[in-house]
């Protein structure tokens, strides 16, 4: 593809911080997290988010870990909307309180998006690795309703908490959410490490499928109901971020400018950073952005494939993640020569229950995990 031929990002994630109160097993920030030091400062995230309006964003979604450990965010917040753009907060509610929300809502934040680990306290603080947390999350809901920003409700799923997932829709429900995304696992990061307990068996899947159906059917108009699958047990890949550097931009809390949340993961990328290339530079004329951009890099069986251009040859990363190669066919499609290793994978999902914490220091470099 040719930058006359490229189109403009349409959302960017800006991931503040990996600093984060909970440790959540299946987090999707790389085994190395960067430390506070390593953080952008405030100056510059604010030419960024003018570079990213300049460029055609529409959205920018504040994430981190966790976004409110960054006492400039309010400052942030007023940035995005100073550039025209709209802005979502993605947290996980325990450091929200009554004078920290409406600041942002005086700087024009315009939506909220929480995350649960479970319908009730004790799974939930046991998944999030914090004592307490799910109270705290219940009362950063009700302050969002109370001011009256929206509010969508993340419920992560998976092995050890999909048997409720009838209450995590009720809960969605009792706290006024207008949008539920039921969101399975992904295997990268952290997911990784711990996907032996955390790969939900076929049997919890289908049987949570079809509850989302039935509940998309009955709350119509009520509640709006996403949903996304694990690719473990796809025929076909999803077209992962709508393509590779094709609609998102992801940027570090360090500055490095990623097609994806997980493409840090990637050995041998280096990828840009905001410090020394502007996003415009970055997104056309990148290396790192046009590697797998488009069909041209694409081996057999993608190239030939009438689905080339609708799921764009799937998941760079969990290609990487369970064959060590991130140009090779993404193993979620049934056609591909590399099949095998998630069936195997599938296999060995009756794991340990244990988890492996998501921490600074924990892990201290990238693994691929065997399948």
């Amino acid at each position: 593809m040719t930058a006359s031929t490229i189109e403009p990002p349409l959302a960017l994630l800006a991931e503040l911080s990996h600093r984060c109160p909970l440790r959540c097993p299946y987090c999707s920030n790389p085994l190395a997290l960067e430390r506070a030091s390593a953080e952008l400062d405030t100056a510059t995230w604010e030419r960024v988010l003018r570079e990213a309006a300049a460029l055609g964003v529409l959205q920018v979604h504040f994430s981190g870990g966790e976004p409110l450990v960054r006492h400039d965010l309010a400052t942030l917040v007023g940035a995005a909307r100073a550039a025209g753009l709209y802005s979502n907060l993605i947290t996980s509610g325990v450091l929200l309180d009554r004078p920290r929300l409406a600041a942002l809502v005086e700087a024009g934040l315009d939506h909220v998006q929480l995350s649960f680990q479970d319908a009730e306290p004790v799974g939930a603080d046991r998944i999030a690795g914090l004592a307490g947390a799910h109270d705290k999350k219940l009362s950063a809901a009700a302050l969002v309703r109370e001011m009256q920003l929206p509010l969508t409700v993340n419920a992560v799923v998976h092995r050890q908490n999909l048997e409720r997932l009838p209450q995590m829709i009720a809960l969605a429900l009792g706290l006024g959410a207008q949008r539920l995304e039921v969101a399975h696992v992904q295997y990268y990061g952290w997911g990784l490490a711990n996907r032996r307990a955390l790969l939900p068996t076929i049997d919890q899947l289908e049987r949570a499928t079809a509850l989302v159906e039935a509940e998309r059917a009955r709350l119509k108009g009520v509640l709006t109901i996403d949903y996304v699958l694990p690719d473990y047990y796809a025929r076909r890949p999803k077209a992962c971020m709508g393509g590779w550097g094709q609609r998102f931009l992801n940027i570090s809390p360090a500055g490095k400018v990623l097609p994806c949340h997980a493409a840090e993961s990637l050995p041998g990328f280096a990828f840009p950073s905001v410090m020394t290339a502007s996003l415009s530079d970055i997104w056309y004329r990148s290396e790192a952005f046009n590697r797998f951009r488009g069909t041209a890099w694409m081996p057999e069986p993608c190239l030939s494939c009438e689905r080339r251009e609708i799921d764009w040859g799937g998941c760079r990363c969990q290609a990487f993640a369970l064959t060590g190669d991130a140009a090779r066919t993404d193993p979620a499609c049934a056609l591909a020569p590399d099949r095998a290793l998630l069936d195997r994978a599938r296999d060995d999902a009756q794991g340990p229950t244990d988890f492996v914490y998501r921490q600074i220091g924990a892990v201290a470099s990238h693994q691929r995990v065997p399948s």
